[in-house]
């Protein structure tokens, strides 16, 4: 009789132990999220010149359709290597490393060209 008790409550700790380990995913997303906005985004996109205080892109969605990408801050490194205010990259392929702030501002951190 004893033995099948000790089986019980063990059963019973085991899972005890194994849901309390649970936690809610919404700390979780958030973790993911600002990883996400730590490490960098990337798209690919063709320069479409620099308006109102923003530098636009043209990129592809899954669709096929074309969607314009504003981003409102670039480093200065970058601007250094591929001055965007000047008209000679319109029309041309970038990679772009960004990072999006939770008010939706996009910052550009590396450029490549394609």
């Amino acid at each position: 009789m004893n033995t099948k008790k000790i089986i019980v409550l063990s059963g019973l700790m085991v899972l005890f132990l194994t849901l309390s380990g649970f936690k809610t995913l919404e700390p979780c997303n958030r973790a993911i999220n600002s990883s996400i906005n730590q490490e960098g985004l990337i798209v690919y996109a063709t320069y479409n010149g620099h308006q109102d205080a923003s530098y636009n892109f043209v990129a592809k969605d899954r669709n096929g359709e074309e969607q314009v990408l504003s981003f409102q801050k670039i480093y200065d490194l970058v601007l250094a290597a591929f001055d965007l205010n000047a008209e000679i990259f319109v029309g041309t392929m970038f990679k772009i490393t960004f990072n999006q702030d939770d008010d939706e501002t996009r910052t550009i951190t590396k450029l490549e060209k394609l």
